[in-house]
């Protein structure tokens, strides 16, 4: 105790002279801690912000929801035994502008209500008006309906216009500002209108088989719980088909999002604390060689190892506190920020307020990461005799730390790597990042090294400038290593992103556009589809046709195992939650890859035969020959599994995960989804004609359809890039680190070169040469890794080649010269404008 007591007093002296050979240290942890804390309290206040508005994000307590059929009369009972419920009603439309002479259409999510809606919460309208009195019907036939303002925008209309959805007209009461339960209902694909469910039967788009969700939102008495809800359900309809959501999950796709991003993030924000590491090393190295002559006359007077080195780390340490603690608080408060410049902006409710564990894990990372770093030099300090420290001026020893310290120092990088997994919901993920950022770091230090060995076997140049800047790169304490490991990093992460967007944005409008069909007709109707066929056929661009059976139905058991409790990957369960699209066909489709079976005789008429999706049955765990249950319309099909196939989903075109034969399936009431391909020119005359001619069809533009998810990806390629900056910035403050650790040496070879009768502006250029080169290679070397990973993301995870362009092997590797040019130069200025005579005095 005495000896700790001894240490931080001289530490706390130490302390009095400021950060001084501590601020790239101090602005590495303050970066790094902050945006970790940042992310976790942004991420924290949007999963606490869907938790506490559950209810009106979902609609209710509880949301039961059928594709294709209502509520039969005894469930609807049991659901109104335990509390009270409101019944929604959604599906895909057509609206258009009712005026004469105009001939505007536009797809539409559509929204039936009851009089009960919402359960929770309220919709936001303009003017305020009533749910009730909006959507009235009047005397006259006409009923009420809100829009959102894009629709009126499309349809060239004003609030009190009309527009016909289906056979009925509406007039526009209001527009649509906010809709409590929207999230909850995935992705759109058009402007949201809500009718009421009594107008909805005036439109005609109510028919046996047509694609509509059926949904009963239920806010449950109070004495009666979720638990005992989901119980009594499956007790008394076990075999009815409902898909149930609870207030807890009310937007499970908002809800994983918001978690996974947030889990890159921060694991991003732990890449630029090891970046910083780097720098945090190198800064406490520096430190010492300052401090080598206290060192010396510590151990001269009797000081023992245990002694300096806890002088020395708890004064590091202190720093790191401080530097955390700033970081924690700047991370706290940038969700305030987000809230106050993007609050109307953000589509998610979001609860901003402090949340003690984002920001404590932080912290915590801050000074592990801190510890880790600052040990091996501080150790290799202690072991080191006074003589050998006096010695250490002119020839720099290899003295190594103890193993004890050295094991403390990989016990501080092990904890940060487990508490990064132990916190994260995606272990796997977290995992593999931690290894291919800890593998980069390793490769760009080796590689480093290597460029060094090899850069001094080369013939040196005859012209003196690049002969010094070739030297200044491979002498002791050069800059090389530093800069290539730490800016390396953050550069190839940026080409990672930036060659995985071009690849993502190549494969979705060049590739997808060229491959995709111009149109989706859903819900074609029996009595409709041969009209439908001579309506398309009609157009002389016309081509690649296909109207196919379609029917939704859910996954319910994999050979007589509840898809609930079935062992899958995790990557299928996806095709277990929810409701599929199902077809049913005698031949083989064209273009059909089987990779095991055959396909059943085209009159096939016994037990359901299935067709199944290859990767999706391996990961299922499921063969040939065994069985899969579906359920469709309240009842449940068993099939065995035929044959497998390849399905291909990057082309847009038609896919089924399941394929089934003929005799049961195709008994079933259902609609045709059909596509076709038509050139521009006859693009809208085809969407207008089929529109008059089947007010039931909804006609989807893929081109609108790929325009959004343009605009979610760059949104999402957008964070991902300025986490990059995150991780470059990281790696700017080492490379400042490492210049300036070695200003001393630069301001002794700008004397002697003076001396000489260098000029300021010869000692420049090799300034300027040594730093553009370190800078290209570091760039050249990142462009190669940002090449390797993209491809091996695009080929594995996205089964794409990857696609790189010229701009981004120019940013990457001129980002990197540039970027190392600059700081060399501006924090090597000082070095050039000293006189040769205060130097030379000072000797």
């Amino acid at each position: 105790m005495n000896a700790l007591m001894l240490a931080w007093k001289l530490a706390r002296r130490e302390l009095r002279s400021g950060l001084s050979g501590f601020r790239i240290f101090f602005a590495s942890l303050v970066l790094g801690v902050t945006a970790i804390a940042a992310v976790g309290s942004l991420a924290q206040a949007l999963l606490s912000g869907l938790a506490e508005n559950g209810r009106v994000l979902l609609g209710g307590d509880v949301s039961v929801e059928l594709v294709h059929r209502p509520l039969a009369p005894g469930e609807l009972a049991f659901m109104e035994s335990l509390g009270k419920v409101s019944q929604v009603i959604s599906m895909r439309a057509m609206a258009g502008n009712s005026q004469a002479g105009h001939a505007d259409r536009s797809l539409i999510e559509l929204k039936a209500v009851d009089g009960r809606y919402p359960l929770y919460g309220s919709v936001g309208l303009f003017p305020p008006l009533a749910m009730n009195t909006a959507l009235a019907c009047g005397a006259d036939t006409v009923c009420g309906t809100v829009v959102e303002q894009t629709l009126l925008d499309r349809l060239h209309l004003k609030r009190g216009g009309m527009i016909r959805i289906g056979k009925q007209d509406f007039r526009i009461a209001a527009t649509l500002a906010d809709e409590p339960d929207r999230l909850s209902g995935g992705f759109s694909l058009g402007p949201h209108v809500i009718i009421s469910t009594d107008a909805l039967a005036r439109t005609g788009l109510v028919a046996t088989g047509s694609l509509i969700d059926y949904g009963a939102r239920l806010r449950l008495a109070l004495n009666v719980s979720i638990a005992e809800f989901r119980h009594d359900a499956q007790t008394a309809f076990p075999r009815a088909g409902w898909q149930i959501r609870d207030r807890d999950h009310a937007a499970p796709g908002t809800d994983r999002f918001v978690r996974q991003i947030s889990v890159f993030l921060t694991l991003v924000g732990l890449t630029a604390l090891a970046v910083g590491g780097v720098g945090a090393g190198q800064a406490v190295r520096s430190f010492l060689d300052r401090k080598r002559e206290e060192i010396a006359t510590l151990k001269a007077l009797g000081a023992d190892g245990g002694i300096i080195f806890l002088i020395f780390f708890l004064q590091v340490m202190a720093i790191a506190a401080l530097a955390s603690s700033i970081g924690t608080i700047a991370g706290a408060a940038i969700p305030f920020v987000v809230s106050y410049v993007y609050g109307a902006e953000i589509p998610v409710p979001a609860d901003f307020s402090l949340f003690a564990k984002p920001l404590f894990l932080a912290f915590v990372f801050g000074m592990l990461s801190a510890a880790a770093f600052a040990i091996p030099p501080l150790a290799r300090a202690r072991e080191i005799a006074p003589a050998g420290l006096f010695r250490d001026q002119v020839a720099r020893g290899r003295g190594r730390g103890r193993l004890s310290y050295l094991a403390l120092a990989l016990g501080a990088g092990l904890a940060i790597i487990v508490l990064a997994l132990v916190t994260s919901p995606s272990v796997s993920f977290s995992l593999w990042f931690i290894a291919c950022a800890g593998g980069g770091l390793m490769v760009l230090a080796f590689t480093a090294a290597g460029i060094r060995f090899l850069l001094r076997r080369l013939p040196q140049p005859t012209r003196p400038a690049p002969r010094l800047a070739l030297a200044n790169m491979t002498r002791p304490g050069s800059a090389t290593t530093s800069v290539v490991t730490a800016l390396g990093l953050g550069l190839s992460l940026l080409a990672t992103v930036t060659i995985l967007d071009r690849t993502i944005s190549h494969g979705v409008n060049d590739s997808l556009l060229g491959s995709a069909p111009t149109f989706y007709f859903v819900d074609i109707q029996p009595a409709d589809a041969q009209a439908f066929d001579r309506t398309i056929a009609r157009f002389a661009s016309a081509r690649d046709y296909r109207r196919t059976p379609m029917i939704r139905g859910r996954i319910v058991a994999l050979n007589h195992i509840s898809a609930a409790q079935a062992n899958v990957a995790r990557s299928a369960r996806w095709a277990l939650n929810g409701d599929r699209g199902i077809t049913y066909a005698a031949a083989e489709p064209k273009d059909t890859h089987l990779t095991a079976g055959h396909w059943w005789p085209v009159n096939y008429r016994g037990p359901t035969l299935i067709s199944f999706d290859t990767d999706l049955a391996k990961d299922m765990g499921l063969k040939l020959g065994d069985t899969v249950t579906l359920n469709v319309l309240g009842r449940e099909i068993e099939g065995r599994i035929a044959n497998l196939r390849d399905v291909d989903f990057s082309t847009g075109r038609q896919n089924f995960v399941l394929i089934l034969s003929p005799g049961l399936i195709d008994t079933a009431p259902h609609s045709f989804l059909a596509t076709v391909r038509v050139s521009p020119g006859e693009e809208t005359a085809m969407y207008r004609v089929v529109t008059d001619h089947f007010p039931s069809v909804s006609a989807v533009r893929v081109k609108d359809v790929i325009a959004q998810l343009d605009v979610l990806l760059e949104r999402l390629a957008f964070a991902v890039r300025a986490a990059s900056v995150v991780t470059i910035l990281a790696g700017l403050l080492v490379l400042a680190g490492a210049i300036a650790a070695g200003l001393r040496a630069r301001l002794y070879d700008s004397t002697i070169m003076k001396v000489i009768g260098a000029t300021r502006a010869q000692i420049a250029l090799v300034y300027a040469l040594e730093y553009a080169t370190i800078g290209a290679v570091t760039g050249a070397l990142a462009l190669g890794a940002g090449v390797a990973a993209a491809s091996v993301v695009a080929r594995k995870v996205f089964e794409v080649p990857p696609v790189v362009d010229w701009s981004t092997a120019l940013l990457t590797v001129g980002g990197g010269a540039i970027l190392t040019l600059t700081f060399g130069l501006a924090i090597t200025w000082g070095a050039l404008a000293a006189k040769p005579a205060q130097q030379l005095r000072n000797l």
